[in-house]
Parts: C-alpha cells; sequence; structure tokens
C-alpha cells in the first residue's frame, strides 16, 4: 500500500443501498463518489475494451471492479481537486 497521505485512506464508507462511497485520506482529504461515476470509470478490462485506456463507460454490466487507491483518489471530483486536476494539465505547479 502507497505511504503516500493522498493515497492512503484512514476509513472508507459504502453502506448497502447507499448511492455514494466516501473515503476519508490519511491527508484530511474526504472524497465522495457516486456509485454511478464508479461504474462508469471501471478500470477492468472488460469495461475498457482492453484498450489501456480509462475513458467513461455509462454502463458495464457487472458489480465489481478492482480500483487502485491511487486511482480512486484520482477520480474525486470535489472542488479543491478539480481546481488542481485543471492546474496539473494546465502546466501549472502548486
Amino acid at each position: 500500500m502507497s505511504q503516500n497521505p493522498r493515497e492512503k485512506p484512514i476509513r472508507i464508507r459504502s453502506p448497502r443501498g447507499a448511492r455514494v462511497t466516501e473515503i476519508d485520506w490519511a491527508d484530511g482529504h474526504k472524497g465522495i463518489y457516486p456509485h454511478d461515476q464508479l461504474r462508469g470509470y471501471c478500470p477492468c478490462a472488460g469495461c475498457q475494451g482492453h484498450s489501456g485506456e480509462i475513458n467513461f463507460i455509462p454502463a458495464d454490466g457487472h458489480s465489481s471492479g478492482i480500483y487502485s487507491f491511487r486511482y480512486l483518489r484520482s477520480l474525486c471530483r470535489c472542488p479543491e481537486c478539480a481546481t488542481a486536476k485543471a492546474a496539473l494539465e494546465n502546466g501549472k505547479s502548486e
């Protein structure tokens, strides 16, 4: 498991019937991941067509996926993470 606090979960909640999974990260961040988002970005080869690229697919027909904590953190869409991601994509550093 990664020692990077950005990629180390300290608490994960996904109660039966919930529509989101919540992850508290060791760096103090709280990520909220809608299940439809997780299903759409499932990294398994079947969902991603063996191409090596990860793209959004709205439905895939199975009920599980394999997600690394690094990948889950990258999927966070909160305003803080969206701003950081946009800065990285624009060649800026924080």
